[in-house]
């Protein structure tokens, strides 16, 4: 008589331990559980998905910014516009691709906060540039999380006169560094959203 009141007692408690309710999943835990999946993905895979969202953004970035600096005259404003200030849709695509975007020029060659990879990538497209080649986007891996894709701006864009305007050279460069696992993540999302 006990062991039956004693089985049923132990059954009871572990359904009611094992209670779904109790467990709260989160977007952050959803996206967490599926980062720690093992997965196959080639460094081609990587490349690729980095080349095709480098060339989307610094394609709307180009776009965006040439608009609004026909908009305005003030140097003060234009200088702001350089810097990528007051772009609402660079904060809001930096943000969604966890990327960090940036316009630079001839002057980052020199610049010792980039790495010396991209300062050697910016001194090649500037030797591009003035020997009248059209340079294509470059992909380039910084360390093992971090790879960066460079796009030159034409030279006839406004962007390199307003921006980069006291250089011999008309020259400008989209900088757009993208986290590795952000990619992996941004793969995973396309890959689940083709199946469905």
């Amino acid at each position: 008589m006990i062991r039956p009141l004693l089985l049923s007692f132990l059954l009871t408690s572990s359904l009611i331990a094992c209670n779904p309710e109790r467990v709260h999943y989160t977007n952050e835990l959803k996206a967490e559980m599926a980062d720690s999946k093992i997965k196959r993905i080639t460094n081609a895979d990587i490349i690729e998905t980095v080349d095709e969202l480098g060339g989307k953004i610094s394609t709307v970035m180009e776009k965006e910014l040439t608009v609004q600096l026909q908009k305005t005259t003030n140097p003060v404003e234009r200088a702001k516009l350089c810097r990528l200030k007051n772009l609402p849709r660079a904060k809001a695509i930096a943000e969604r691709y966890d990327v960090d975007i940036r316009l630079l020029g001839e002057p980052d060659i020199q610049n010792m906060t980039l790495n010396i990879k991209e300062r050697d990538i910016l001194d090649a497209y500037l030797y591009s540039v003035k020997q009248k080649q059209s340079p294509i986007s470059n992909i380039q891996k910084i360390n093992d999380t971090l790879l960066v894709y460079n796009s030159v701006v034409p030279g006839n864009s406004p962007i390199c006169r307003a921006c980069f305007g006291n250089q011999e050279t008309p020259f400008a460069v989209w900088h757009l560094g993208f986290q590795k696992r952000e990619v992996v993540r941004r793969m995973n999302s396309s890959v689940k959203k083709k199946k469905s």
